[in-house]
């Protein structure tokens, strides 16, 4: 049985590291506060009362596809679109399909902004198989109307941020969850994170300032890391019960 992701692709790299995924996430937070649609993520009360819990059960259900093979990563998807169709029936209505494609959208550019912000930009080929991955699942998740290429996905990605991005009193509502469940300075760490990672329209919409010491001081943490403080630095950084998710999230890291 074939892999659903290659061996050798970018996606395998990007979502197969924890600090990565964390960056991910960090903007997905940013964005999943701002979108039309977040009065979903709200129905179950899910996100709310656990939005650092929801977060890791999003990156195992994402890696349960990115690095399985073909049937078992087909199946992951259906598990998906059954959850989603359980919450349609119980609320008795459909998630629109702008919606779907908001948040495959989110996981395209941030794998991409995280991925730079921590390593380096990636390559012409490697945007191509990063989208090229993300159409799959989107289209195993039957989101209708994908751009069929990075390029025009680049000018959908714009056009949606425009259309389906607001700030709103669930903003409000989500934010100061996120501020409760990490507390006063994790929060803080949390807002800068974002201010260099979201693109310029959500950071716009959340009045964020960029924060260049954050961007500069990312060699630092990579050398750190090398030295083999990484644990030491998550276990300040993250709260306590938190560090084992992440540590598990390293466990399928691609060979370099």
């Amino acid at each position: 049985m074939s892999d659903f992701v290659r061996q050798d692709s970018i996606v395998r790299r990007i979502w197969g590291d924890g600090d990565t995924i964390l960056l991910v996430f960090a903007g997905g937070a940013a964005e999943f506060a701002l979108n039309r649609a977040v009065d979903w993520l709200f129905f179950t009360g899910e996100l709310p009362r656990d939005p650092i819990g929801r977060l890791f059960s999003t990156a195992a259900f994402a890696q349960d596809i990115v690095f399985a093979d073909e049937d078992t990563a087909q199946r992951t998807l259906n598990r998906i679109r059954a959850i989603h169709g359980a919450v349609e029936q119980q609320r008795g209505g459909r998630i629109p399909d702008w919606a779907h494609r908001d948040v495959l959208y989110m996981l395209v550019d941030y794998s991409e902004r995280a991925h730079t912000l921590l390593h380096r930009p990636l390559t012409g080929a490697e945007r191509e198989d990063l989208y090229s991955v993300f159409h799959r699942v989107g289209t195993g998740l039957g989101i209708p109307d994908l751009p069929v290429s990075y390029s025009e996905w680049q000018l959908d990605r714009e056009r949606h941020l425009r259309e389906d991005c607001a700030y709103s009193a669930l903003t409000r509502e989500l934010y100061a969850q996120y501020r409760r469940h990490l507390g006063p300075w994790r929060f803080a760490l949390l807002l800068q994170t974002q201010s260099v990672l979201v693109p310029d329209y959500v950071r716009q919409l959340l009045k964020l300032s960029p924060t260049p010491w954050l961007r500069h001081g990312i060699p630092l943490y990579r050398l750190l890391v090398r030295v083999g403080l990484r644990s030491l630095i998550r276990g300040v950084l993250l709260p306590t019960r938190y560090v084992p998710e992440v540590r598990r999230l390293d466990q399928l890291t691609a060979p370099a």
